[in-house]
């Protein structure tokens, strides 16, 4: 039977709840979504937009991420609530600390998929956690960084050049109509990381409304370029509609 990938279908996969332990002692809900019958080919940490914003482990990309890469791409998605951050899944412990504290809730997602052998990890950042990848996730089990709609609030010059010192590959997905960085200023700013290589997105805004199917493409030709993109749009097989509650953070 055919499927139409809608956005709120749900592929197969193995998905279990988890829960990810901080050095400084709290608790954050996460799920750990697989592909159904083969190990991953790739890891995608997702770290979230900016809480008191609405952003979540539920935000929109996340959430197609992870109910649709474990089956088209192989990949394996880890996606968590950020300290003080709610989704239908629960509220992490803590509270928001504006990027600061949130060290330890990288560190911790990175210590769980370092203990659970999963391979090949990426960080993805979205927004805000496009600042927590820069300025906390340069650890040596991390592959790269994939950064979409970098705003660069916090990211200073020295973060950007210690990830350029690293080597390690740095793609920005950068859209047409950012609200805080758009593409030609991206360019400028990002040249204090050599190899990062930033994509501009045409009628693109930054929450990528209506724009999930070219950033998911975009991601799988970055972290699992053997995998052909575009995507498929439809699917062959099993699959199932999740409805999705979004709550307020």
């Amino acid at each position: 039977m055919s499927t139409e990938i809608r956005a709120n279908t749900l592929l197969p996969g193995r998905r279990e709840q988890i829960t990810l332990h901080t050095a400084d002692g709290l608790e954050l809900i996460g799920e750990l979504s697989l592909p159904q019958d083969r190990e991953p080919r790739a890891t995608l940490v997702c770290l979230h937009p900016l809480p008191t914003h609405g952003g979540m482990m539920d935000s929109h990309l996340y959430r197609k991420a992870a109910f649709r890469l474990p089956a088209l791409a192989d990949l394996a998605v880890l996606r968590f609530n950020t300290r003080g951050t709610a989704s239908e899944a629960g509220r992490s412990g803590g509270e928001f600390d504006a990027g600061s504290a949130e060290r330890f809730d990288v560190a911790a997602a990175l210590e769980y998929a370092e203990f659970h052998d999963l391979p090949n990890v990426w960080l993805v950042g979205w927004s805000f956690g496009t600042d927590l990848t820069l300025v906390h996730g340069l650890d040596p089990l991390v592959r790269g960084a994939v950064l979409i709609s970098p705003p660069l609030r916090w990211s200073t010059d020295e973060h950007l050049r210690a990830w350029g010192d690293s080597g390690k590959p740095v793609h920005a997905f950068v859209p047409e109509f950012d609200d805080y960085l758009r593409p030609d200023e991206a360019r400028r700013r990002f040249a204090a990381i050599p190899q990062a290589e930033v994509t501009g997105f045409s009628d693109t805004k930054h929450l990528w409304v209506g724009k999930a199917e070219t950033a998911l493409d975009a991601l799988v030709g970055v972290v699992a370029p053997d995998v052909p993109t575009p995507l498929p749009r439809t699917w062959e097989g099993p699959a199932e509609t999740r409805q999705v509650t979004i709550v307020d953070s």
